[in-house]
């Protein structure tokens, strides 16, 4: 199975490291400056699943042009443009897309570019950083990631996926029968964090040591979560009992991609996750002054930085 992971930061550069340390046939898709860097000093994985320094194929986007029995996708959402350019010579009759991307909407503009047969529901929970000298830091035990059929159920070649890449240590393939459902229930965790912990600008548990944050953080996360029942996506009562559970925790140090970003300065995915969900909401009749919030203040951010204020 030929594997063409676009992207080597903290998602794909560890995904990058560990199939090929398994034996897969992997190629990351990088831009010129970090395909220089990997060239000449390999890929470093620290994990508690044991470090990784390993040599990996790369390409640019005008060395790509036979096609990938697999490509995964690890960009941020708002590139995602630049993204379906890069690996349009990748993508033959019978590749696979697997994007794994924050929010939800990306599917639809992955189907209208190249049809929905190719494309794959999937979500990651691997928690990894990027440090300043290109090595990957594996942050705890999270090591999973999640794919299956947008219709759902469990087709032959969702599960040779899966086999093939068990193989490698630190990563937890999982094969879904309904991964719509797992992207829906990923959507509610993640813009309830975002949402939350960019709006008041510190992690979960500085939130709910007050009992009005604590109220507001169960708040959004309900109100989210009825988002995702009017979208025909209930979550579980396992996923809701979790993340009620995760939200309450005044020791919790849980903060999001979206806060470190708006930290230092950068462009985040807040259209693609608070936006989303601010439009969604309003389409099945949900005014929730929260959500208002959430999504001007992540917009405040965008425009500050436009300005040249940050």
């Amino acid at each position: 199975m030929k594997v063409l992971i676009l992207g080597a930061g903290a998602i794909g550069g560890y995904l990058g490291g560990r199939l090929t340390d398994a034996g897969l046939d992997v190629t990351l898709l990088v831009r010129p400056a970090r395909k220089a860097q990997l060239d000449a000093d390999g890929l470093q994985i620290r994990s508690v699943y044991g470090d990784l320094n390993i040599r990996v194929k790369t390409v640019t986007a005008d060395e790509v042009t036979t096609p990938y029995d697999i490509v995964i996708v690890t960009a941020k959402a708002y590139d995602l443009e630049s993204a379906i350019a890069a690996i349009t010579p990748a993508v033959g009759p019978d590749t696979m897309v697997l994007p794994i991307l924050n929010g939800i909407g990306h599917i639809n503009t992955l189907n209208a570019a190249f049809g929905p047969k190719r494309i794959l529901a999937g979500t990651v929970q691997i928690s990894a950083l990027r440090m300043p000298d290109g090595s990957i830091e594996h942050k705890n035990d999270w090591r999973w990631l999640r794919f299956g059929e947008q219709e759902g159920g469990l087709s032959d070649r969702v599960i040779a996926l899966r086999d093939a890449l068990a193989a490698a240590e630190g990563l937890e393939p999982v094969a879904l029968e309904n991964a719509m459902q797992g992207m829906w229930e990923k959507f509610v965790h993640l813009a309830t964090a975002a949402g939350m912990t960019c709006l008041m600008r510190a992690n979960a548990g500085q939130i709910v040591r007050s009992d009005e944050g604590a109220e507001l953080f169960q708040h959004f996360l309900e109100t989210t979560a009825e988002v995702a029942r009017r979208s025909g996506y209930p979550p579980s009562d396992t996923f809701m009992a979790n993340y009620r559970k995760l939200f309450a925790d005044p020791h919790s140090g849980y903060a999001t991609s979206m806060l470190r970003d708006v930290e230092a300065g950068n462009q985040t995915e807040g259209e693609d996750i608070l936006g989303l969900l601010l439009s969604t909401a309003r389409e099945h009749g949900i005014d929730e002054p929260l959500f208002k919030a959430a999504y001007a203040s992540i917009r405040a951010h965008e425009e500050r930085r436009q300005d040249g204020g940050l």
